[in-house]
C-alpha cells in the first residue's frame, strides 16, 4: 500500500511540474523509497552523464534527489521546471534554500555541554512535532551538529529547539556547504567469484558464503533499505547493503579478474 501510495505520489508531482512549469517535490524519502523510484523510472530514464543516478528524466520531466550533500542517504524528489537543470538547481538550494534546509546546532555552553548523538537530535526535532519525513540527515561530530530538514520547518526549529537532553543550544540557518562533517568510511577490495550479494557479504566481513546466506535468510540483511530475500541476485555498483550486527557498506563494483576466473570487488564500509 505505500508503495501504491508513493508511486502515486511522484505521479502527481512530475505532471504538475510538466502542466504548470513549477518546481514540485516530496518529502525526505528513505532508501528504500528512493530506490523504488529508480525501478519505476527505469535505467532507460536516467541521465547516462549522471553516474551517481541522482538526476534524470521522469515522464518527461526532469528529476534530481537531493538532500544537502553529495553522500545524503535521506533525500528530497524534486521535479524541475523547464527553466531549471541540475546544476542550476544545486546552485539555487547553496544561495537561497526552497527545498532542503540546513541547521546548524551547537551548544550555548560547551564547557557544560554533553556529548550528544543522532538520536538526542532526532529525539529532540520529533519532540517538536516535526514528522520523521520532515527530517533528512543528521550530521554530528563531539561538538555540533548539522540538521538538514524541510525548509518550512526550519523557522520553528531555529526558534523553538533551544534544549536538547540537559544542554542549552543554539541554532543557525547556514548554507549546506558550511557542513564539513561526513560519515568516516574505509575502501577495502577483496576477490569474489561473483557480484552475488552472498558472495560480497563473505568478501566484505570475513565469513563463509554459507554464513553470508544464512544473514540473509534470517532477514538481517537490507539491501538499499529493502530487505533481501536472496543472496543469489547480483549486486549493483551504488547499492548500499546494512547488515544488522554487523553494519554498513556501499557496493562500488568489479575490477580486474585474476587469473583463477575470480573478480576484485571494491566497497566503502562504514565506520
Amino acid at each position: 500500500m505505500e508503495n501504491l501510495l508513493l508511486t502515486k505520489r511522484v505521479k502527481e508531482l512530475s505532471q504538475k511540474a510538466y502542466q504548470g512549469n513549477f518546481l514540485t517535490h516530496t518529502q525526505f524519502l528513505a532508501a528504500s523509497e528512493q530506490s523504488e523510484f529508480l525501478e519505476s523510472a527505469g535505467k532507460n530514464a536516467v541521465d547516462p552523464q549522471d553516474e551517481s543516478k541522482s538526476s534524470g528524466v521522469f515522464q518527461g520531466v526532469p528529476w534530481v534527489l537531493y538532500g544537502g550533500t553529495e553522500d545524503a542517504e535521506r533525500r528530497v524528489l524534486c521535479f524541475l521546471p523547464d527553466y531549471l537543470d541540475r546544476a542550476t538547481f544545486l546552485l539555487q538550494e547553496e544561495a537561497e534554500p526552497e527545498v532542503v534546509a540546513c541547521i546548524k546546532v551547537s551548544p550555548l555552553n560547551r564547557r557544560f555541554a554533553e556529548e550528544l548523538t543522532h538520536r538526542d537530535y532526532l529525539g529532540a526535532l520529533m519532540n517538536l512535532g516535526i514528522e520523521r519525513n520532515r527530517i533528512g540527515d543528521i550530521l554530528t561530530d563531539s561538538e555540533t551538529a548539522f540538521l538538514f530538514v524541510m525548509q518550512d520547518n526550519a523557522d520553528l526549529i531555529r526558534s523553538e529547539l533551544i534544549r536538547i537532553r540537559h544542554t542549552s543550544v543554539k541554532c543557525q540557518r547556514v548554507p549546506a556547504s558550511v557542513c564539513t562533517i561526513r560519515p568516516e568510511f574505509e575502501e577495502i577490495e577483496g576477490s569474489v567469484s561473483s557480484e552475488r550479494l552472498d558472495a560480497v557479504l563473505a568478501m566484505v566481513y570475513h565469513l563463509s558464503r554459507g554464513k553470508a546466506q544464512e544473514l540473509v535468510d534470517e532477514e538481517l540483511v537490507f539491501v538499499d533499505g529493502r530487505t533481501a530475500y536472496s543472496g543469489g541476485y547480483d549486486l549493483k555498483p551504488g547499492s548500499r547493503v546494512s547488515v544488522r550486527g554487523h553494519g554498513k557498506f556501499q557496493y562500488l563494483g568489479i575490477g580486474a579478474q585474476t587469473k583463477k576466473g575470480r573478480f576484485y570487488a571494491k566497497v566503502k564500509i562504514w565506520k
